[in-house]
């Protein structure tokens, strides 16, 4: 007799059985069988259609407990959709088994091919998630991989030294001076063409031509020997701006972001030279020396300390210039008709903001970074709403008060600054600042934080 099994089926009925009294598999079945032998016809003949493997295997699981027998009844069928409902019907007709009376109900008819299909569709999930991530990169990647190598591949080699350089350091007005092959490399995958190599510690007579009619700048890792290097070039070659990778860390090995924060926070030769306390040559100071200079030198600025890898960054103040202008007098002896505007006490930022309103301020810069954005603080640090920066006057105007503090990805200016104390804004954090001081609102930038 030819059997089917319900893997093999495409619909499987399941029905319930209700028996008053104590019976066995055998009965049930043989009641099936029995009762609707010649119902159907010949077509749907029970023992018909399991001969010739249209039905399976009829499962009869029972229970007896206190004297009644409950179970199911499982029927595999490979008939049509219509055929097996009939059959399933059918079963509802038996009333007795053996003595006792029965019940069957059919419940479910389940078509296999569903469970099958979802089967198939959960597995393709899982094997197109591992090819995309395991064996095909997008457009996007491979894009970006033969960009990268393209701009690898144009690493050159200038001037009789043979230093490794970028291809644009003859067309470029501005240079970026490095140390080794592998900074350059990384920054010209990066997007940086106007780099070239020292190829060494001591200073090449090719930089020192170039930076006579180019603007340099030079950037070294974030170790005592990038101080150094520092420290010859300043006494050899006309440098203009100085940078450093943050502590311990080397310019080859860092990210994009890292790359453009340390070009960012640049500073002056001149500045360099201060913290660095060298003389124009290039030579240490003598301690005294470097004493008298930096008190000077501190006399002179209002608040121009600020860190940045390693140094401070050159954030010309505008008050400070006023100042110096009307110490000026003209060759007549005769001072600018202008009155001199005092100069305003710093702010005491540090004591004014919290280490948790820090940390808040520099995570908020970290996601502002690059959206030229702002956000706008509550007195209790919650975040009133995020603006383009061309928006933000108009905002803080419409506010009309409540604003605690303000962080940007971009510079503060004076006119920002006189905004915020119409308004009773205490904090202004922001990339950069070119705002004279405020004794009512404290301006900060992200290397302070």
């Amino acid at each position: 007799m030819a059997k089917i099994s319900p893997v093999a089926a495409k619909y499987i009925v399941h029905s319930t059985i209700f028996i008053d009294g104590v019976v066995d598999k055998p009965d049930v079945i043989g009641a099936i069988f029995g009762q609707t032998e010649g119902l159907l016809g010949n077509d749907l003949e029970l023992r018909e259609l399991q001969r010739s493997g249209k039905i399976g295997r009829i499962e009869v699981n029972v229970n007896i407990s206190a004297g009644k027998t409950k179970g199911e009844i499982i029927i595999p069928s490979s008939l049509d959709k219509t055929e097996t409902a009939i059959i399933a019907a059918a079963m509802e007709i038996i009333q007795r088994i053996g003595p006792c009376n029965a019940k069957i109900e059919v419940h479910k008819i389940e078509d296999i091919r569903i469970s099958k299909r979802q089967f198939v569709i959960e597995r393709a999930k899982v094997l197109l998630k591992e090819l995309t991530q395991e064996t095909l990169p997008d457009s996007q990647e491979l894009s970006d991989e033969v960009a990268q190598s393209v701009r690898m591949m144009e690493v050159a080699e200038y001037g009789k030294e043979r230093l490794p350089a970028g291809p644009d350091v003859d067309s470029s007005d501005e240079l970026i001076v490095v140390e080794g092959r592998a900074d350059v490399l990384t920054l010209l995958k990066h997007g940086f063409k106007n780099t070239i190599s020292m190829n060494g510690t001591s200073c090449p007579q090719t930089i020192k031509d170039l930076s006579k009619i180019k603007s340099v700048t030079v950037f070294v890792d974030g170790d005592r020997g990038g101080d150094l290097i520092v420290r010859e070039l300043l006494g050899v070659a006309d440098v203009d701006f100085v940078t450093k990778a943050p502590d311990g860390k080397e310019v080859e090995e860092l990210a994009k972001k890292e790359i453009h924060q340390a070009l960012r926070g640049r500073i002056t030769a001149g500045q360099a030279k201060l913290d660095l306390g060298v003389n124009n040559d290039g030579t240490l100071k003598e301690p005294s020396d470097r004493m008298v200079e930096r008190k000077s030198f501190n006399a002179n600025r209002v608040d121009n300390g600020r860190e940045q890898n390693g140094y401070r960054r050159n954030e010309p103040r505008s008050d400070a210039r006023d100042s110096r202008m009307d110490s000026r007098s003209d060759s007549r002896g005769r001072f600018p008709s202008r009155p001199s505007a005092p100069v305003p006490a710093p702010v005491a930022r540090e004591k004014r903001l919290t280490p948790a309103e820090k940390k808040i301020f520099k995570e908020t810069l970290e996601a502002l970074f690059g959206t030229k954005g702002a956000c706008i603080f509550d007195q209790k640090l919650n975040v009133l709403g995020k603006v383009p920066l061309s928006e933000l006057s108009s905002t803080v105007k419409s506010l009309n008060g409540g604003i605690y503090a303000i962080a940007l990805d971009g510079e503060v200016d004076t006119e920002l600054v006189r905004l915020a104390e119409r308004y009773g804004i205490t904090h202004i954090v922001g990339t950069a600042s070119k705002a004279t001081e405020n004794p009512k609102v404290s301006v900060l930038v992200e290397a302070e934080l």
